[in-house]
C-alpha cells in the first residue's frame, strides 16, 4: 500500500510517496517567500504587454513581485484586483518565468496557498509524519541520493544512465548504456518515466531513445507502453518516431525538483544543512559550519534560526568556513 512520509523541516517541508519500499515521488516546499500556486492575492496592474493579451502585475503581499496573466480589458493600469496564482515562478536556464496569475472568482476571499501537508491530504494515501528525533526513514530510502541525482542530472538505472538536461524549451532525457539497443530502448523509456514521476517534472519533456537501426513498430510501441504503465495520468505524448524521440507534456504548476536544485545550489546546500542540524546528536548550543555563501543564505533569515533553536532547545550559531565547497558542511554541538 502506498503511503506518504512527511517531514515539516526548518525552512523546508519534504514529502516522499513510498510504494513497494521505494520512493516513487518526491515533493519539496520551501519557506522562501515565493508566491505559491493556489494563493489568492491582491495585485496591481502595472502595464499591458504589447502584441499580447497578457499584462504585468505587482503582487502587493510579496513586496511588489511581478507576475503575468491575461486580464480583462476593463481593468485599467494602476487598478488593484484579486488574482489567483495558477503557476509558480520557474527559473529556467537563461529564462526566468514569472508567476502566472488569473483574475480571482467574484467574491473570492484572499487566502494562502495550500501547504504541502494539505496537498498530501487530498491525495487519498495515508500520511505518516516523521520527526527529527525519530529514525530517518527518508535517508534510509535514499532521499539524499535522489537529491544528488536531481541536482547533477545523472540518473543511473540497471544497464544504463539517463542524462537529464534542463533547457528553456523542454526537459530532455538522453538514454545511454551497455544493454543491447532494443533492451536499452525499453529500459530507458521506463527509467525516464520513473524519473519524471519521481521528480515531479512537468511541461514539455523529450526522451531520446537509442532506437536500433530498422527498428520495427513493435519496439516503438513497447517503449510507449512502458511510459503509459509507469507515468500517472493526466499527460499527453507522441508516438516514438523513427529517430527514437518521444515527447510528453504534463501540467506544470511549480518547479520540478531538478529545476529547484539546479537553479539555486546554494539554497539547496542551506536546506540540507538545516536538516542536518535538526537531526544532529548531542545537546547544548549548536554551530552550523559551512561555506560562506551557504551561511550567508541562512544568516539573513532569523525565523529559520529561531525555529531551529526552538526545536533543538538550545542557541544556534553560524560559522563561515573559508575555502569550503558548498557541499561541505557540518554541525558542532556543545556537548557531544
Amino acid at each position: 500500500m502506498a503511503e506518504w512520509l512527511f517531514e515539516a523541516g526548518t525552512g523546508e517541508d519534504r514529502a516522499a510517496l513510498i510504494e513497494g519500499g521505494e520512493i516513487v515521488e518526491m515533493l519539496v516546499d520551501r519557506d522562501d517567500g515565493r508566491p505559491r500556486a493556489g494563493a489568492v492575492l491582491e495585485a496591481k496592474l502595472l502595464r499591458r504587454l504589447p502584441n499580447s493579451n497578457r499584462s504585468v502585475l505587482a503582487l502587493l503581499a510579496h513586496d511588489g513581485a511581478e507576475a503575468v496573466g491575461a486580464m480583462p480589458s476593463r481593468i485599467a493600469e494602476g487598478e488593484r484586483l484579486p488574482v489567483t496564482v495558477v503557476r509558480e515562478a520557474i527559473a529556467e536556464p537563461g529564462n526566468y518565468k514569472a508567476p502566472l496569475v488569473r483574475p480571482a472568482e467574484p467574491g473570492q476571499l484572499m487566502r494562502d496557498a495550500p501547504s504541502l501537508r494539505d496537498r498530501l491530504g487530498e491525495s487519498g494515501a495515508p500520511v505518516i509524519e516523521i520527526l527529527p528525533h525519530q529514525a530517518d526513514r527518508l535517508e534510509e530510502l535514499g532521499w539524499s541520493e535522489r537529491l544528488a541525482e536531481a541536482e547533477s542530472g545523472l540518473i543511473p538505472f540497471d544497464g544504463g544512465l539517463l542524462r537529464l538536461s534542463l533547457t528553456p524549451a523542454m526537459c530532455l532525457f538522453d538514454v545511454d548504456g551497455t544493454l543491447p539497443p532494443g533492451e536499452l530502448t525499453l529500459a530507458g523509456a521506463a527509467a525516464a518515466a520513473r524519473t519524471i514521476r519521481l521528480f515531479d517534472i512537468g511541461g514539455s519533456i523529450g526522451i531520446d531513445l537509442p532506437l536500433p537501426n530498422a527498428a520495427g513498430k513493435a519496439l516503438r510501441q513497447g517503449a510507449v507502453e512502458r511510459i503509459d504503465r509507469i507515468l500517472p495520468p493526466p499527460f499527453e505524448r507522441t508516438a516514438v518516431n523513427g529517430f527514437g524521440f518521444v515527447q510528453i507534456v504534463r501540467r506544470r504548476i511549480r518547479p520540478s525538483l531538478p529545476e529547484l536544485l539546479q537553479s539555486d545550489p546554494v539554497m539547496a546546500a542551506a536546506m540540507a544543512l538545516l536538516r542536518k542540524a535538526e537531526r544532529a546528536g548531542g545537546r547544548g548550543a549548536i554551530t552550523l559550519v559551512a561555506a560562506p555563501s551557504v551561511i550567508r543564505r541562512i544568516s539573513p533569515v532569523p525565523k529559520w534560526q529561531e525555529e531551529l533553536a526552538r526545536r533543538r532547545g538550545a542557541p544556534v550559531h553560524l560559522s563561515e568556513c573559508t575555502g569550503a565547497a558548498i557541499s561541505e558542511s557540518h554541525v558542532q554541538t556543545e556537548y557531544p
